[in-house]
């Protein structure tokens, strides 16, 4: 499972220009793959890492201020492209992994006593968001 997490002032997720989710205070957007063989220990890890991060302002983590968390799945985040100019996605798991593995995580940022905002899987969907500093942060579970 791979995420990156982007700290943000507020953030956004359009489907067909309707508000599916939306953070509208400083939090984090993480976008998340899913990868071949992912399993719940691959989400518990992600989710610890996201809640115990200390990357708001004042050394915080989002667990210290039940920070909210807006979580978009992106198989994107596996594309590969070693080898020509068009990505292949291979790597990443198909829906009927994926989905469940990224509903688990949201359950997982909520156990954390985290406020979590989501997209909407599988859509195509238009993603806002102002960063904050700029930070940035890449997590992969099998690191």
């Amino acid at each position: 499972m791979r995420a990156v997490v982007q700290r943000v002032s507020r953030a956004t997720v359009r489907v067909d220009d309707n508000v599916v989710g939306q953070i509208a205070e400083p939090g984090l957007v993480v976008l998340v793959g899913v990868t071949h063989g992912d399993g719940i220990v691959q989400v518990e890890y992600i989710a610890r890492k996201v809640a115990d991060l200390r990357i708001l302002h004042g050394d915080r983590s989002p667990a210290d201020i039940s920070a909210p968390v807006l979580v978009v799945s992106q198989f994107t985040l596996y594309g590969d492209v070693r080898k020509g100019r068009r990505p292949t996605w291979n790597a990443a798991a198909p829906r009927a992994i994926a989905e469940p593995l990224i509903e688990a995580l949201v359950d997982a940022l909520l156990g954390h006593g985290l406020r979590v905002q989501t997209g909407e899987f599988g859509a195509d969907m238009a993603v806002e968001m102002v960063g904050d500093g700029p930070v940035t942060i890449v997590l992969d579970s099998a690191a």
